[in-house]
């Protein structure tokens, strides 16, 4: 701590003794408001009960002026020694930038034509005891910003603004299902066992049952088990938790929405899921035009659906029909790709299509059909062989979403999770295991059913054109201070 600080930190205690020594109690309980300070803000001559906190004082002598906001914004209170008792006046030098406090006067325009608070009382209603740093500079280091995230949106209001959205974008979803007769729904996030996608999950003790388990990387498994009870569309906001790499566009702990539709296939939900990202853009951001990095992009009209063996012929010249095994190898081996678990033509044609054609993908676009050994969950393409009724949603050559038809038959759906046994015996640690509770809730008789799941991390990234993971996030994962290699790998990538 610097001693210019300790200094500061010295003087508000020394005040906040002033308030006690009077018998004033400078952390009060019972507040009085009437108007916000918009409110306040709307007439002349209005008397107003206005609370908030201080973020600027200046002036001297018989009139001194400071600033407070609330969360409506911000206005301007005036203090005059001829409008305040004799007490009052002599206890504004004891407050300071960050306390809170309320005040009680009439409304007036300045000669400069600020609606201003003509303050004929005033309480302290909480006396901050650390200063605010710089209201010019405010914080500029990332590492800083991030660990005290309550100073970056006192003083950045464009990361205020980013937050303020992405409380709008989950509003607009769940006002978009709930006229889609969606019913919003919880499960666990302590599991005995993980699954619903491929990750590998973090690993917690449970000392009353001394027993192992698991945070959740999906809801899809116990959402399925509430259609199997009678739920025909429910959809889940649901904190997930996955043990991987951190980096622009990933942490380890996640938000997601995924939601089910009985009698519905991967169409329908394609259909839902334009309709949900146009109501979402049109309510945040008032209309259907995106800026995804420097690419404009418009979600307006019907978006293309292409097969990967398209994507992969428009985009990369890669004949799927023609391409021998070898030509594929080669090419896997030249980018130095990787091909996960057990090596298959189709899953290295993915490898292939993952690396090479989402870049182009600009405009609104689902990439459908996708190769069983890469979708676990998905059902089995009514006229594909090895395929399966699988989508992904890009935008601005950004996957943002990912759906399918889904399995709704126990028997095949063992046979998927012992396939998957098999890519974890070949070293892919991220492959789900073998869940005998949920292939016995499909065993009972599930419906045809239809569902996706999105990051609203990254939904809000789209939605506002911020392509750090940490800006959306309130209170992004930093490493402890005072640990070895303080900088994690998400800021070294930042720099």
């Amino acid at each position: 701590m610097s001693d210019r600080l300790s200094k500061m930190q010295a003087s508000r205690q020394e005040k906040l003794q002033s308030w006690i020594d009077q018998g004033i109690d400078p952390y009060p309980a019972d507040v009085q408001r009437s108007h916000t300070c918009d409110e306040a803000k709307q007439q002349d001559d209005l008397e107003v009960t206005v609370v908030g906190r201080i973020m600027s004082l200046r002036g001297h002598g018989k009139l001194q002026f400071g600033d407070i906001v609330d969360q409506t914004g911000k206005i301007q209170i005036a203090f005059r020694i001829d409008q305040l008792s004799e007490a009052d006046w002599n206890n504004v030098p004891l407050l300071d930038i960050n306390d809170f406090i309320q005040v009680h006067g009439s409304t007036f325009t300045t000669k400069t034509g600020e609606r201003t608070i003509n303050v004929d009382s005033f309480r302290l209603l909480s006396k901050a005891m650390s200063p605010l740093p710089s209201m010019w500079y405010g914080l500029k280091d990332k590492e800083d910003r991030y660990r005290k995230r309550y100073i970056d949106l006192l003083l950045n209001p464009e990361a205020k603004a980013v937050l303020d959205k992405r409380w709008a974008v989950e509003k607009a979803i769940r006002e978009y299902l709930w006229t889609e007769n969606y019913q919003e729904v919880e499960t666990p996030v302590l599991q005995n066992l993980y699954g619903g996608t491929n990750a590998r999950p973090f690993t917690t003790h449970l000392n009353a049952l001394d027993i192992d388990m698991y945070l959740r990387v999906a809801p899809e498994l116990y959402l399925k088990r509430l259609i199997v009870g009678g739920y025909e569309r429910i959809f889940e906001i649901a904190r997930n938790f996955r043990n991987e790499g951190m980096d622009q566009t990933h942490q380890p702990e996640f938000t997601m929405m995924e939601l089910y539709e009985a009698y519905a296939d991967y169409q329908r939900i394609m259909d839902l899921t334009e309709g949900l990202f146009k109501s979402v853009a049109e309510k945040v951001n008032g209309n259907l035009k995106l800026k995804v990095e420097d690419n404009d992009v418009d979600l307006s009209g019907n978006w293309q659906r292409i097969t990967i063996d398209e994507a992969l012929k428009q985009y990369a010249d890669i004949d799927v029909k023609s391409i021998t095994d070898e030509e594929i190898k080669t090419l896997i081996a030249k980018n130095h790709y990787e091909v996960p678990g057990v090596y298959t033509r189709n899953k290295a044609l993915f490898v292939l299509f993952d690396h090479l054609v989402p870049e182009h993908l600009i405009q609104p676009t689902w990439v459908i059909d996708y190769p069983k050994e890469v979708s676990p969950l998905s059902r089995a393409h009514r006229s594909k062989d090895g395929l399966v009724e699988r989508f992904e949603g890009y935008i601005g050559g950004k996957e943002i979403c990912d759906g399918w038809s889904e399995i709704v038959s126990s028997i095949e759906q063992r046979s998927r999770f012992e396939n998957e046994q098999k890519n974890l015996k070949a070293g892919d640690d991220e492959a789900q295991p073998l869940d005998e509770e949920f292939l016995e809730a499909l065993s009972y008789g599930c419906p045809p059913l239809g569902g996706i799941g999105i990051g609203i991390d990254r939904l809000v990234m789209f939605i506002t054109n911020t392509w750090s993971i940490r800006e959306v996030i309130a209170f992004p994962l930093m490493r402890p201070l005072g640990t070895q290699e303080q900088k994690s790998e998400t800021d070294q990538k930042e720099e």
